[in-house]
Parts: structure tokens; C-alpha cells; sequence
């Protein structure tokens, strides 16, 4: 794929049209785009036809115009040697079969797929008597909501969309430093007092979770905030677990004790891909995307230690009871 954009939606005259308005028009992005929709949108107009898949994900003149007019301003930077700039606080990706971040949809499929595997050995290996069991089969599918929700925004961003995607990232996050401390600490062990940590942290969490949607959603959409918040959960589980490894790992000497801090030490460097914001390389892949692709593989790896984890646990239960 060269680095020139080619126009999708014009029809060829138009298309000339706005690549010399994008030329001389002093506000380009703006002055091509109110050519292509005068042009394209206006009544009585003969508007340029959309395919059908692209309308079924709620493609209309209005975005095609404004797809088409980021991508012809862009390749006229890129001819020009100047950088390419974000639209909308986006960068300018091309659309596949009418996603907007193909890649980024792909990436979160592969975490979806990671999640429903996990759940599928948690099901088969875990014997249901195990108390751990139900928090990690919760643990899946919020895990595959979430990813569910992250593919549908990449691709169409719409407010509701956006919306669905942040709540469900926000529950995941959430939910991890919910079950932490119930497996680290094992509140979930049947006992009068751990019964009632247990209630009493459940509904803390369930609050946390309702204030910080009421928040977003009734008071202010606040994206600083959302990224704090999320940040603050998950360095507290990420505290618990790289303890729990160390700790693990100076009782048993076991090299799979370590998997929480190898986890979560490859978590952190799959996030620190959003510090290294770039334009997408060929118009496709940015840092938002491999910061998908990289959690992939510390999720599969992640539900085989909860797997081995509990089959330990339960060996051990049931050599102490012989």
C-alpha cells in the first residue's frame, strides 16, 4: 500500500475538485469537506452511491465526506513532507469492509477469543465444588464483554458506542482488582468473618462501579478521569499480584509462581505502546492497536496459571484431608 490515499467516495471529477480546494483552501480539511458534502449531500443533489455494507454500518454522505477529505489531506502532507495530523482527535486509518480501525477490531477479536478459551478451560478443568471457580468464570466473560464492546467501537465510533466501550473496560478493570484480594487472601474460604469481607468488599465494588459510571454519564464525560481511574485499579492489583509472586515464589521455589509478576510485567509494557502515540503505519496499525495485539498472550497465559493455580490448590485440600 503506497502512501498516497486514493479517494473512495467522489466521483473522479469531484475528487480533482477537492484535491485543488485541499491545495489552495487555507482550512483544508474544513473547505474540502463542505465542497464534498455541498456536492454530495445538498437536496436535489445526485448523491454518489454508498455500498451497501457500508451503510449497514451506519455509513452516510456526511462520514464518507469526512473519511474522504482526511485521507485527501493527508496524502497532500505526506507529498509534502509535512506530518500527518489527527482528525477528530483520531488518526486517519483506512476502512476495511467499513471498520474504521480494522486492525484494532481484529486485536480485540484475539482478546475476545482469549477470554472465551480461558472460560472454556476454567468450565472443563475447574471442578464446580471449587469456591474460586464461579469468581473466574465472572472474570471471563466481563473480560469478553469488554473486548466484545472494544471491537464494536473500532469499528464505528459513535458517542454510544464509545460509551458501551469505556464502561466495559472500566468493568474489567474493575473486576480484576475485585478478585484479587479474594484469591490472594482467599476470602473466599467458607468462614463467618471472610463471608462478610467478602459481602462487604462486593458492595464497595459495585458502588465504586455505579459512582464512576454516574460520573461519566451524568456529571462529565471526563476522559482524564477515566484514564486515572483505570490506572489507579489496575497499579493496586498489579502491587497484589507481583507480592504474590514474590512471596509464592520464596515458600515453593516454584518457576510458575512467577507467571502473576511475568503477567503483569507484560501488561505494563502492552500500555506503554498508548505513550508512544504515532500515525498508523501504512494507514493501519498504531499504537492503540499493538497495545491490543500485546495482550493477547499474557491473557492465554494468565487462565492457564488460574488453571494450574487451583488444581494445586485442590490437590493439596484434598491430600490434607487424607
Amino acid at each position: 500500500m503506497g502512501n498516497r490515499p486514493i479517494p473512495v467516495f467522489p466521483e473522479p471529477p469531484l475528487a480533482r475538485l477537492l484535491w485543488r480546494v485541499a491545495r489552495f483552501h487555507w482550512r483544508p480539511f474544513t473547505g474540502i469537506q463542505g465542497v464534498c458534502k455541498a456536492e454530495n449531500c445538498g437536496p436535489g443533489k445526485d448523491h454518489t452511491p454508498i455500498p451497501a455494507h457500508r451503510r449497514l454500518l451506519l455509513w452516510d454522505c456526511a462520514s464518507e465526506c469526512d473519511y474522504t477529505c482526511q485521507h485527501i489531506v493527508t496524502a497532500q502532507r505526506v507529498a509534502a513532507h509535512e506530518p500527518i495530523v489527527q482528525f477528530h482527535g483520531k488518526w486517519p486509518f483506512y476502512r476495511f469492509l467499513g471498520m474504521q480501525e480494522p486492525f484494532s477490531v481484529l486485536f480485540s477479536l484475539g482478546n475476545l477469543y482469549a477470554h472465551w478459551h480461558g472460560l472454556v478451560k476454567v468450565r472443563a478443568h475447574i471442578p464446580a465444588t471449587y469456591s474460586l471457580r464461579p469468581f473466574y468464570v465472572l472474570l471471563a466473560h466481563v473480560g469478553i464483554a469488554s473486548w466484545v464492546f472494544s471491537a464494536i467501537f473500532h469499528t464505528r465510533d459513535f458517542q454510544f458506542t464509545e460509551e458501551l466501550d469505556y464502561f466495559a473496560a472500566g468493568a474489567n478493570v474493575l473486576y480484576g482488582l475485585y478478585y484479587t484480594p479474594i484469591r490472594i487472601f482467599r476470602i473466599d474460604r467458607p468462614s463467618p468473618r471472610r463471608r462478610s469481607v467478602l459481602r462487604a468488599w462486593t458492595l464497595l465494588c459495585i458502588m465504586l462501579y455505579v459512582f464512576h459510571v454516574a460520573y461519566l454519564k451524568g456529571v462529565r464525560w471526563d476522559y482524564t478521569y477515566n484514564m486515572a481511574a483505570n490506572v489507579a485499579a489496575g497499579i493496586v492489583q498489579n502491587i497484589l499480584w507481583s507480592w504474590f509472586s514474590v512471596t509464592s515464589f520464596k515458600k515453593s521455589g516454584s518457576l510458575w509462581s512467577i507467571v502473576p509478576g511475568v503477567v503483569v510485567a507484560w501488561v505494563m509494557f502492552a500500555m506503554s505502546m498508548e505513550l508512544f502515540d504515532f500515525p498508523p503505519w501504512l494507514g493501519c496499525i498504531d499504537a492503540h492497536s499493538l497495545w491490543h495485539l500485546l495482550t493477547v498472550g499474557p491473557t492465554i497465559l494468565w487462565y492457564n496459571f488460574l488453571l494450574k493455580d487451583a488444581q494445586k490448590d485442590i490437590a493439596g485440600t484434598e491430600r490434607y484431608k487424607a
